[in-house]
């Protein structure tokens, strides 16, 4: 059998190894004879009593049996079924380790599954394209490019006040029902680039044609790669489906394009890790979740970002915006704790700002993008930093003036604020099908922050 593995040949495989069924738990299902040329993130196939066919990944070993989870239901599968695992030449054995995806840019358009099938009846996609590892690491960080110029992100809130460079990466944390959703649609319509690629992690099974022909539109599916995995689905396919987005997105960065990376949401990500890791016998830690789910986060976040710079010194970039849900809207759980210290910046959404009608219900003060003093101009961080400032001013003094407990004329910084706050508050609202340029957001602004009269 070993001198069968070692003899390269094609990428096909050179043999077939079986195992059994041996006992079920919960999630996981134990399978013993696939020792000494399985490891851990292997992938399986189990033949069911119903003569179906379940794929499944290997996660640990104990002793000389394998603990697998199946990508499916594990119905019809029990006591003595039989596994069967490919085995490959070293070299096809290293470069499939981990899995891989194969993508072509016929995916562009289209919306699929995490295992790369399409699931919009739009028909099959085509075979032949190239082969993404689904856990590939980062480029390495010495190598990588810098971040690329700004990016016009078409929200004006956001270009003005969380301004993004092409391969910054930031966090949308909110709350549900807040409009995250909405907003992640209109990134993808307006945005500035060449490709987008959308993860549905866990997403409400009715809220994904929703997402696609309301928030998302015919505009904004024309230039996107949208991946699925509802929640109905098991942990590994929730999991598998933000590493099916990001393999696809280096995918198009490799080809020097802009990607946009939309992912929603990183909390469901962990959940589905949680599930997985709980499963497969790790202690609960922190809330509930188990030490490899904050192992595997900066995994996954790294590799977005820019790539390694090609022959003639350009890269490609993978902008990313990672949703992450706020359980109760605690903006200090875990999840959210961890994703704040890797990404490049945070924008916050929040519920009473949604209650008052004004949409995206950013929360400008409490959002910070961490290249902003380097991407815009001098003039142009002077208008934001006034903007905040009067912003917070209002904030503190808005019940004080709706009381009628403060007299005009008292203090200046008070009365300018009162005049411009809501003046930028409207700025800040934005339509669904509203587009709206980095200049003329700063066009609007400057004209909100100059003194009456000015022409």
């Amino acid at each position: 059998m070993r001198t069968a593995v070692a003899a390269p040949r094609h990428d096909v495989p050179v043999g077939v190894l079986e195992g059994r069924v041996t006992g079920l738990s919960g999630l996981t299902v134990s399978l013993s004879g696939l020792r000494d040329f399985t490891g851990v993130g292997d992938r399986v196939t189990i033949f069911g009593l119903d003569g179906r066919e379940t794929d499944a990944d290997i996660l640990p070993f104990h002793i000389n049996t394998a603990i697998i989870m199946p990508y499916g239901s594990l119905e019809g599968i029990g006591s003595g079924c039989r596994a069967m695992f490919q085995l490959f030449d070293p070299e096809q054995r290293r470069r499939r380790a981990g899995g891989t995806l194969v993508v072509n840019d016929a995916w562009q358009g289209r919306v699929i599954d995490p295992m790369g099938r399409p699931i919009d009846g739009k028909g099959p996609l085509p075979p032949d394209g190239v082969p993404q590892k689904l856990h590939a690491p980062p480029p390495e960080a010495a190598l990588r490019a810098r971040l690329g110029p700004r990016i016009d992100l078409g929200v004006r809130v956001l270009n003005l006040f969380a301004t993004c460079r092409e391969g910054q990466r930031l966090g949308l944390f909110a709350g549900s029902g807040v409009g995250k959703s909405t907003l992640m649609g209109m990134l993808a319509r307006n945005t500035d680039c060449d490709v987008a690629v959308i993860a549905l992690v866990g997403e409400r099974g009715r809220e994904v044609r929703e997402f696609v022909e309301d928030d998302l539109g015919p505009e904004g599916l024309a230039k996107s790669v949208v991946v699925v995995a509802t929640s109905d689905t098991s942990p590994l396919m929730r999991r598998e489906a933000a590493y099916a987005a990001t393999a696809a997105a280096e995918h198009f960065r490799d080809q020097g394009k802009s990607v946009l990376l939309l992912m929603d949401s990183v909390t469901r990500f962990c959940q589905a890790l949680r599930e997985i890791g709980l499963s497969s016998g790790e202690p609960p830690a922190t809330r509930g979740y188990p030490p490899s789910v904050f192992a595997e986060l900066p995994r996954l976040l790294e590799r977005a970002g820019p790539g390694l710079p090609g022959p003639d010194g350009k890269a490609g970039q993978i902008t990313a915006m990672f949703s992450v849900l706020v359980e109760g809207d605690d903006h200090n759980e875990p999840v959210a704790d961890a994703v704040r210290g890797i990404l490049d910046g945070h924008v916050v959404m929040e519920r009473r700002i949604a209650e008052s009608g004004r949409y995206p219900a950013i929360n400008v003060l409490r959002s910070l993008s961490r290249t902003v003093p380097g991407c815009n101009s001098a003039e142009e961080n002077a208008l934001t930093r006034d903007a905040r400032a009067d912003l917070s001013t209002w904030e503190e003094m808005q019940d004080m003036v709706r009381l009628g407990a403060y007299r005009a004329g008292n203090d200046p910084k008070v009365d300018q604020a009162i005049r411009i706050a809501p003046a930028i508050e409207e700025i800040l609202r934005q339509g669904r099908g509203e587009k709206a340029t980095i200049a003329e957001s700063f066009d609007a602004l400057r004209a909100a922050l100059s003194p009456p009269g000015t022409p």
